[in-house]
């Protein structure tokens, strides 16, 4: 089967995104809709470890060619930024179970290879041409904060402000967000979610978290002064 991507513009046509539904993490954006495909279609490679680790690299090297199944204009975070902040029309409520635990498959193992990153960068980040960036453990930092803070809210879980960079505190509060999406999905289907994410969907939830976290990693891979002579 092809692997499905959407193609999301600004309002303003400023920047644009091109991500793939079935592989969440799968995302890259630029100043062009052809820019950001390319560079979409270049991380393939780049993107294949975390179909490994989630058991899944069969079906993504059996993969064929990708296959733009949708065009659409997103909100204006994708002019700003180059970043998909809404669902395309395949993202909608609810996701059938094995699709959700796939989905959360791979999002674990886009935590685990992020981890790992971390764990094998230099401290100190390599700097824009005018001296700016962030090191490792703000990015480190960063990551898991918006999304212990902010994302994990829209199903309802609440992490104390720095709560999920207390030493040990990390794997807990993971297991709580996956368990949190599936309860989320189960009450859905139930018809009981009495507060919905409103524009959100938990299908773009979890390609958002996954797109957030492997965004930053490769930002770490892309930017570590380990190989570089002192």
């Amino acid at each position: 089967m092809p692997i499905r991507v959407v193609q999301e513009r600004g309002p303003k046509a400023k920047k644009f995104v091109a991500y793939a539904i079935d592989w969440p993490g799968w995302s890259r954006g630029a100043k062009t809709a052809d820019d950001a495909f390319e560079t979409f279609a270049a991380y393939r490679e780049r993107y294949r470890p975390i179909a490994v680790r989630a058991g899944l690299e069969h079906e993504f090297d059996d993969a064929g060619d990708l296959d733009v199944v949708e065009d659409r204009v997103g909100t204006g975070s994708v002019d700003f930024w180059a970043i998909s902040f809404s669902p395309s029309s395949f993202e909608s409520e609810p996701m059938d179970a094995a699709e959700l635990e796939r989905k959360l498959t791979i999002l674990q193992a886009c935590w685990q290879y992020f981890d790992d990153v971390a764990a094998r960068v230099s401290p100190e980040m390599r700097r824009g041409p005018r001296g700016g960036g962030r090191d490792r453990d703000t990015i480190i930092r960063h990551t898991v904060r918006v999304e212990s803070e902010d994302f994990a809210k829209k199903v309802g879980l609440k992490i104390p402000e720095r709560g999920a960079l207390e030493p040990g505190a990390l794997q807990p509060y993971r297991s709580d967000y996956v368990d949190a999406m599936r309860a989320y999905q189960r009450a859905y289907q139930r018809g009981e979610v009495t507060r919905p994410m409103r524009s959100w969907t938990l299908a773009f939830l979890v390609r958002h978290s996954a797109f957030h976290t492997m965004d930053h990693a490769w930002e770490m891979e892309d930017k570590d002064l380990s190989g570089e002579a002192g």
